[in-house]
């Protein structure tokens, strides 16, 4: 699996690739379970929300993860 993430107001900030999320230098910066995001210590903190197609969203308490 493959998608852009955004935040509220469309702005792309990471990008899905497989089970995990990347910022747009392309670091790992968490891992992803379903719509779980995990960090790398496996701490829950945060979910996606599909919008369709490859494009999720970012629930609004989890915008300061990036």
């Amino acid at each position: 699996m493959k998608g852009d993430v955004v935040n509220s107001d469309g702005v792309h900030v990471a990008v899905v690739i497989d089970s995990a999320i990347f910022d747009l230098k392309g670091r790992k910066l968490y891992d992803l379970k379903g719509s779980r995001i995990y960090r790398l210590s496996g701490e829950l903190v945060g979910h996606l929300n599909e919008t369709g197609g490859s494009l999720r969203r970012l629930d609004k308490a989890t915008e300061n993860l990036f």
